[in-house]
Protein backbone atom coordinates (compact mmCIF):
# COMPACT_ATOMS: atom_id res chain seq x y z
CA UNK A 1 0.00 0.00 0.00
CA UNK A 2 0.74 3.58 -0.99
CA UNK A 3 0.80 6.32 1.56
CA UNK A 4 -2.98 6.67 2.55
CA UNK A 5 -4.95 8.76 -0.34
CA UNK A 6 -6.85 10.97 2.07
CA UNK A 7 -3.35 11.86 3.74
CA UNK A 8 -1.41 12.69 0.50
CA UNK A 9 -4.32 14.88 -0.98
CA UNK A 10 -4.35 16.79 2.51
CA UNK A 11 -0.86 17.31 2.24
CA UNK A 12 -0.81 18.46 -1.16
CA UNK A 13 -3.70 20.63 -0.33
CA UNK A 14 -1.66 22.42 2.53
CA UNK A 15 1.40 22.42 0.51
CA UNK A 16 3.43 20.42 2.75
CA UNK A 17 6.62 19.10 1.04
CA UNK A 18 7.49 15.69 2.43
CA UNK A 19 9.54 12.23 1.03
CA UNK A 20 8.14 8.46 2.17
CA UNK A 21 10.44 5.89 4.47
CA UNK A 22 10.17 2.40 3.89
CA UNK A 23 10.31 -0.16 6.80
CA UNK A 24 10.13 -3.80 7.22
CA UNK A 25 6.31 -4.57 8.57
CA UNK A 26 5.76 -3.54 12.17
CA UNK A 27 3.05 -3.45 14.71
CA UNK A 28 4.08 -0.99 17.41
CA UNK A 29 5.38 2.66 17.17
CA UNK A 30 8.79 1.67 18.43
CA UNK A 31 9.21 -1.15 16.49
CA UNK A 32 8.60 1.11 13.65
CA UNK A 33 11.39 3.66 14.47
CA UNK A 34 13.68 0.96 14.91
CA UNK A 35 12.64 -0.63 11.47
CA UNK A 36 13.14 2.79 9.69
CA UNK A 37 16.00 3.74 11.50
CA UNK A 38 14.42 7.13 12.82
CA UNK A 39 14.45 8.70 16.40
CA UNK A 40 11.46 7.51 18.10
CA UNK A 41 11.05 10.65 19.52
CA UNK A 42 10.56 12.29 16.20
CA UNK A 43 7.85 9.76 15.12
CA UNK A 44 4.26 11.36 16.27
CA UNK A 45 2.26 8.54 16.75
CA UNK A 46 -1.99 8.91 16.98
CA UNK A 47 -4.14 7.28 19.80
CA UNK A 48 -8.04 7.77 18.91
CA UNK A 49 -10.25 8.87 21.81
CA UNK A 50 -14.08 9.26 22.44
CA UNK A 51 -16.45 10.98 24.62
CA UNK A 52 -19.68 12.38 24.12
CA UNK A 53 -18.58 15.16 22.26
CA UNK A 54 -16.63 12.79 19.39
CA UNK A 55 -13.85 12.27 18.73
CA UNK A 56 -10.45 12.84 19.47
CA UNK A 57 -7.17 12.66 18.16
CA UNK A 58 -4.01 12.77 20.17
CA UNK A 59 -0.71 13.09 18.69
CA UNK A 60 2.45 12.14 20.89
CA UNK A 61 5.84 10.97 20.59
CA UNK A 62 6.53 7.28 19.67
CA UNK A 63 9.12 7.08 22.83
CA UNK A 64 5.89 8.41 24.81
CA UNK A 65 2.57 6.85 26.78
CA UNK A 66 -0.52 8.70 26.89
CA UNK A 67 -1.43 9.96 30.39
CA UNK A 68 -4.98 9.77 29.66
CA UNK A 69 -5.62 11.49 33.41
CA UNK A 70 -3.74 14.83 32.03
CA UNK A 71 -5.27 15.39 29.18
CA UNK A 72 -8.80 14.71 30.16
CA UNK A 73 -8.30 17.27 32.77
CA UNK A 74 -6.33 19.86 30.37
CA UNK A 75 -9.66 19.34 28.19
CA UNK A 76 -12.02 18.99 31.05
CA UNK A 77 -13.54 16.00 28.71
CA UNK A 78 -13.91 12.73 29.77
CA UNK A 79 -12.64 10.22 26.99
CA UNK A 80 -11.54 6.80 26.64
CA UNK A 81 -9.94 4.86 24.01
CA UNK A 82 -12.30 4.58 20.62
CA UNK A 83 -13.65 1.25 19.67
CA UNK A 84 -11.40 -0.59 17.15
CA UNK A 85 -14.34 -0.53 14.60
CA UNK A 86 -14.83 3.48 14.92
CA UNK A 87 -11.46 4.05 14.03
CA UNK A 88 -11.93 1.99 11.01
CA UNK A 89 -14.57 3.79 9.73
CA UNK A 90 -13.02 7.31 10.12
CA UNK A 91 -9.56 6.43 8.68
CA UNK A 92 -10.88 3.95 5.79
CA UNK A 93 -8.29 4.47 3.79
CA UNK A 94 -5.71 3.16 6.38
CA UNK A 95 -4.51 -0.04 7.55
CA UNK A 96 -5.66 -0.76 11.13
CA UNK A 97 -3.21 0.50 13.81
CA UNK A 98 -1.33 2.52 11.35
CA UNK A 99 -3.42 5.90 11.95
CA UNK A 100 -1.66 9.32 10.71
CA UNK A 101 -1.45 11.50 13.08
CA UNK A 102 -2.84 14.49 10.85
CA UNK A 103 -6.70 14.35 12.27
CA UNK A 104 -7.63 17.16 10.27
CA UNK A 105 -7.39 15.38 7.13
CA UNK A 106 -9.86 13.29 8.40
CA UNK A 107 -11.92 15.87 9.72
CA UNK A 108 -10.75 14.73 13.72
CA UNK A 109 -9.86 17.55 16.11
CA UNK A 110 -6.70 16.92 16.94
CA UNK A 111 -4.47 17.37 20.03
CA UNK A 112 -0.44 17.84 19.66
CA UNK A 113 1.31 17.09 22.89
CA UNK A 114 4.38 19.79 23.14
CA UNK A 115 7.11 17.43 22.98
CA UNK A 116 6.90 16.97 19.25
CA UNK A 117 7.00 20.87 18.47
CA UNK A 118 10.38 20.99 18.81
CA UNK A 119 11.60 18.46 16.76
CA UNK A 120 13.84 19.22 13.33
CA UNK A 121 12.39 16.74 11.78
CA UNK A 122 8.74 14.06 11.98
CA UNK A 123 7.80 10.83 10.56
CA UNK A 124 4.45 10.12 10.85
CA UNK A 125 2.38 6.94 9.71
CA UNK A 126 1.70 6.75 5.82
CA UNK A 127 -1.61 5.16 6.73
CA UNK A 128 0.13 1.35 6.47
CA UNK A 129 2.88 -0.77 8.23
CA UNK A 130 5.72 -0.36 5.61
CA UNK A 131 6.06 3.34 5.11
CA UNK A 132 6.45 6.79 6.87
CA UNK A 133 6.26 10.03 6.21
CA UNK A 134 8.80 12.24 6.47
CA UNK A 135 8.66 16.25 7.21
CA UNK A 136 10.37 19.19 8.30
CA UNK A 137 9.32 20.43 11.72
CA UNK A 138 8.56 23.49 10.24
CA UNK A 139 6.01 21.34 7.86
CA UNK A 140 4.77 19.61 11.21
CA UNK A 141 4.18 22.79 13.06
CA UNK A 142 1.99 24.11 10.08
CA UNK A 143 -0.16 21.34 9.73
CA UNK A 144 -0.74 21.48 13.94
CA UNK A 145 -1.39 24.98 14.09
CA UNK A 146 -4.94 24.87 14.27
CA UNK A 147 -5.13 21.34 16.93
CA UNK A 148 -5.25 21.87 20.53
CA UNK A 149 -1.58 21.63 22.17
CA UNK A 150 -0.57 20.74 26.03
CA UNK A 151 1.67 17.84 27.77
CA UNK A 152 -0.56 15.11 28.46
CA UNK A 153 2.47 12.66 27.89
CA UNK A 154 5.16 10.72 29.29
CA UNK A 155 8.54 9.02 28.23
CA UNK A 156 8.54 5.54 28.81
Amino acid sequence: MAIAMTLEQYLSDQGVEYDTVRHSHTFSSMDTAHAAHVPGDQLAKAVVLQDKEGYLLAVLPATHKLELGMLQNQLQRDMALAPERDVGELFKDCEFGAVPPIGSAYGVDTVCDDTLMEAEQVFMEAGDHERLVRMSGANFRKLMARAAHGHFSYHI
